[in-house]
């Protein structure tokens, strides 16, 4: 590969490549705020994405982490041919079409556009933390019957947006050489606002997403938290106090339905091992392995990314998406130590970490908002590399 076409790769020049590379940081930025408007961008990049193959006669590539996300959606198609209804199926296997943001992201957000972009997700997130803080102090989201959201549609998903964009934050000013100004001021807000939201999922993936970003620095910086954690219960509100107390509470009734749901998902995965219940089927046959000591009569899914993937697509699917985490995964721990794009690196580990710890309470991969921000920030440090191996 030459410097000239390195030079292509990130300076756009293609009237296909300028508007797919707009559109994708369209994206990046619109997903804080709006679904439907992130997903009319993500939809003009992959027109302009499917133009440069056509037409362009450009290679097809993507990082190796795609091929078992690929193989998972071939296995929801599976899953969705054995559904009791394949009709009602159908709408929740529509969100495999976002996995096309890994190729997107691959090829448009080379080099130093991958730096770029987190400044633009870190910007547009302190303007939504803002927002959501602002419901909390001012307008009285504040507490559960009227929870900060930010301008979406329900404050989990605000929350895990959040979320993912603190570890991005914390990534660049543990890791990066320089620009680390901007994330150290935003953190602050992402924090507050995250918290301010009563999500205790997103609160447990934030704190396992530093933990690991600082144990990666240095491990004696994992000090810091006890410290944080003793100054937020000093200072906080007795709302929030009462709310995050009650994590440990195992005869709170959240906690015991989430205990339930494990119980309901083992039933529906040994009643249909290989292929599950059906996409977007378990709220429908919950009556029928409601558990005795569940609270509510009826949810839409179990609280738990590994147990939702199993209960409704089978095993075999859950066995692809852990393939494709521990790829994605090994590929991240490589490229932290790696000079300039290290913190990018990083940025996605803390992302998956994140993921990983707020997914045990939370269906968060099961989010469209949620994973169009998760494969921006995974797929970065892999996109930012191929100028640099040119």
């Amino acid at each position: 590969m030459t410097t000239t076409h390195a030079v292509a790769l990130d300076a756009p020049s293609d009237p296909l490549d300028q508007i797919g590379l707009f559109a994708l940081f369209g994206v990046a930025g619109a997903v804080l705020f709006s679904i439907a408007g992130a997903e009319t961008l993500f939809g003009i990049g992959v027109a302009c994405w499917i133009g440069l193959l056509a037409i362009r006669r450009e290679r097809f590539a993507v990082p190796s982490f795609f091929w078992p996300l690929a193989l998972y959606a071939a296995w929801t198609l599976v899953s969705l041919a054995f559904s009791p209804d394949p009709r009602a199926s159908l709408s929740e296997c529509k969100q495999v079409v976002l996995f096309l943001m890994v190729p997107l992201v691959y090829r448009f957000a080379t080099g130093n556009r991958a730096t770029t972009m987190v400044t633009v997700i870190l910007s547009f997130a302190a303007a939504s933390a803002t927002f959501g803080i602002v419901q909390y102090a001012i307008l009285h989201y504040d507490d559960l019957g009227r929870r900060a959201q930010g301008t979406l549609g329900h404050y989990m998903t605000y929350a895990g947006l959040l979320m993912l964009v603190l570890g991005a934050a914390l990534a660049r000013v543990l890791f990066a050489r320089r620009d680390r100004v901007w994330a150290a001021a935003v953190i602050p807000a992402l924090a507050v606002a995250i918290v301010v939201t009563f999500t205790r999922s997103a609160t447990v993936g934030a704190c396992a997403a530093a933990a690991v970003l600082l144990a990666l620095k240095d491990f004696r910086l994992l000090a810091i938290l006890p410290v944080v954690a003793a100054v937020f219960f000093a200072a906080a509100p007795a709302k929030l106090n009462a709310r995050f107390h009650s994590t440990f509470d195992l005869t709170n009734p959240t906690n015991r339905d989430r205990l339930a749901m494990l119980r309901e998902g083992e039933h529906m995965i040994r009643d249909h091992p290989l292929v599950g219940v059906g996409p977007n089927m378990v709220q429908v046959r919950y009556a029928e392995y409601r558990d005795p000591d569940a609270v509510e009569k009826v949810n839409p899914h179990l609280h738990n990314v590994p147990l939702q993937i199993a209960a409704e697509r089978g095993l075999p699917a859950l066995a692809l998406w852990l393939w494709f985490v521990v790829a994605l995964t090994i590929g991240l721990v490589r490229r932290v130590r790696d000079g300039d794009s290290s913190f990018l690196a990083a940025s996605g580990l803390a992302a998956v970490t994140a993921m990983l710890a707020a997914g045990m309470f939370e269906h968060n991969f099961g989010d469209s908002e949620f994973l169009m921000l998760f494969l921006i920030l995974v797929t970065l440090p892999f996109a930012a590399e191929r100028a640099a191996a040119a």
